[in-house]
């Protein structure tokens, strides 16, 4: 008799052991978003109304838009571009967000949602004084391009502009310092980031050269392989929305609207551990 209600006792303590567990994994308010701050007009960082640094950004909105869909709280964490899918797999974050497409690569690590957008293609930025130096691939024949680390763009500059010398690099504002100050000679970005900077910058623009660059493929999100805490279905009902409402429109407007007072920060890499 104490053999059977030791071992009764033993296994109400695991079935309760198990539901708390799962309680963990499912019931949680919050949405965590792992994103890279420093790619205007997807993410970026701008002082709320009180003057307190916030998250905003095309990505950002959308992600809100998915959390609020889905009953949950959004929260943002900001890390460098090149660690964000080694984090979401330690399950740092829920999903990922970046203007990432799902390359062969990133699904090897990842599950990735439907698109939720579509860019401009990819364009590449020199000095303004300089543009009429590069009007086809070929001119960057032996010349320095820059491209965030871990970015398709790399591979833009590595299979597309023959003889180009790849400058790989964390962080897109010490790409564009770097540009600025003739320490490169182009920088290859999203076209939506391209044309951002080509605004805010007289001394920017954009190549004519990047017509031949071709099309751009869709945006989505990134969640852990085997999406072990289901969130896909719930993700891409809410994408489902924000398609049928035209919804990115709205988050693309409220982020040019932003763009006067829009802060990119840089992130570091994570802690060891």
């Amino acid at each position: 008799m104490k053999k059977l209600i030791t071992m009764i006792l033993a296994l109400a303590m695991v079935f309760a052991l198990c539901a708390c567990g799962s309680a963990k994994t499912t019931d949680s308010g919050e949405l965590i978003l792992g994103t890279s701050a420093d790619y205007a007009p997807f993410e970026f960082m701008y002082p709320d109304e009180s003057g307190s640094m916030t998250y905003g950004g095309i990505d950002v909105f959308a992600a809100e838009y998915i959390a609020e869909s889905m009953g949950k709280t959004l929260k943002v964490e900001n890390m460098s571009f090149d660690y964000l899918l080694a984090s979401l797999q330690k399950g740092d974050y829920d999903m990922v967000m970046a203007a990432m497409e799902p390359t062969e690569e990133r699904l090897n690590s990842a599950d990735f949602s439907d698109p939720y957008y579509t860019d401009y293609p990819a364009m590449i930025l020199v000095k303004a004084e300089n543009a009429d130096q590069y009007k086809t691939l070929a001119d960057f024949d032996g010349k320095s391009v820059a491209a965030q680390t871990a970015t398709t763009k790399e591979a833009i500059v590595t299979d597309s502009m023959p003889g180009a010398n790849l400058v790989s690099l964390q962080n897109v504002n010490d790409i564009i310092n770097q540009l600025v100050n003739d320490k490169i000679d182009a920088a290859v970005l999203d076209g939506s980031v391209a044309l951002q900077y080509e605004k805010s910058n007289p001394d920017l623009k954009v190549a004519s050269a990047s017509d031949e660059l071709g099309a751009a493929e869709p945006y989505c999100v990134a969640v852990q392989k085997g999406d072990p805490k289901g969130l896909l279905p719930g993700i891409n009902e809410a994408i489902a929305k924000i398609n049928a409402e035209n919804k990115i429109e709205e988050f693309i407007a409220l982020a040019d609207s932003l763009s006067g007072v829009a802060e990119e920060v840089s992130a570091d890499a994570p802690a060891e551990g």
